[in-house]
């Protein structure tokens, strides 16, 4: 079990390296801005058959010009981050079982870490897609003391970053509870600049129920404001039993998202930020979800070659 904080690199050696680094260039018609976007119809159920031509996409409210479009099942890096704090004592093992059967339902050749956090955050299984090793990491877990929830997203969001080898990265967070241990830079504002910088799609599980009701609703804006941002979604199921099937409809979602990508009308790497609006038309009154924007810097976009996706 290694404290997550001992690998993640800090945050200010990350912003020297990249001042330090060269900035490569490419012609404007060359950067993808990539989206993963889910449809759902009015009950909620996934549309997953759905053409391009169903699909517009807008930046900064002007309509752009889609270059690739593609609904498949691709393997992602995926980060399982699991409140170990004191009051989920009574709720590891329902939680625990949800985890690795997410995992089972997810595509065999994703690669998953599990991250669990009490007033720190300890990484119990690096990269991997054996089951087994997973499910050793989590059963050895004792929970414990206070609840460090944004450094846990904060150092998560660095790992993925580093390690993952998968285009698409995602996280999981299971929680029962609000922040109550974190470093006092790590501000739910900091957190979905970063989000959104990074393209980590963010799903929840906040186990609220319990809470004292001030501060269940400060946990609800963390969880709300960082899923969100990222195109995820938060779930706050009023019985634990009910985090099974939460796990299971994420996988589900995971593996059944479009993949939506055009090239800006607006080719300047300004470092401002660019508001995405998606919409789409369809049987059932569809709405989608995707991230919300991007910031325009060399980070934010991505060649096409590199895109994991290809081009058609």
């Amino acid at each position: 079990m290694l404290r997550l904080s001992s690998i993640a690199i800090p945050l200010a050696t990350a912003a020297l390296l990249a001042q330090t680094d060269e900035i490569p260039t490419f012609k404007a018609d060359t950067r993808l801005v990539v989206l993963h976007a889910s449809v759902v119809d009015h009950r909620g159920r996934l549309l997953t058959n759905l053409p391009e031509s169903a699909f517009k996409v807008y930046e900064n409210g002007a309509e752009q010009n889609i270059k690739l479009f593609r609904r498949e099942d691709v393997p992602v890096s995926m980060g399982l981050v699991i409140d170990n704090s004191g009051s989920m004592r009574d709720k590891r093992t329902r939680v625990e079982r949800a985890a690795i059967d997410l995992v089972k339902a997810s595509n065999p050749q994703d690669e998953v870490f599990i991250v669990n956090f009490n007033d720190e955050a300890y990484l119990d299984v690096e990269f991997t897609n054996d089951v087994h090793l997973m499910e050793q990491g989590i059963a050895r877990i004792d929970s414990r003391g206070g609840t460090a929830l944004r450094d846990s997203i904060d150092m998560s969001m660095d790992y993925l970053r580093q390690k993952g080898k998968k285009d698409k990265k995602v996280l999981l967070v299971i929680t029962d509870g609000n922040d109550t241990a974190s470093n006092d830079r790590d501000t739910l504002e900091r957190l979905v600049l970063k989000a959104r910088q990074s393209e980590v799609l963010i799903f929840a599980v906040g186990l609220l129920s319990e809470e004292d009701p001030h501060d269940a609703k400060k946990a609800k804006r963390v969880l709300r404001e960082l899923t969100e941002a990222s195109g995820g979604l938060a779930y706050y199921p009023k019985e634990l039993a009910e985090v099974d099937d939460i796990a299971l409809r994420v996988a589900q979602e995971i593996r059944n998202q479009y993949i939506i990508a055009y090239t800006s009308t607006n080719p300047a790497l300004d470092n401002t930020f660019r508001q995405i609006r998606v919409t789409v038309k369809g049987p059932g009154s569809p709405t989608v979800r995707t991230r919300t924007g991007y910031y325009a810097t060399p980070a934010g976009v991505k060649e096409s070659k590199n895109t994991g996706v290809g081009m058609p």
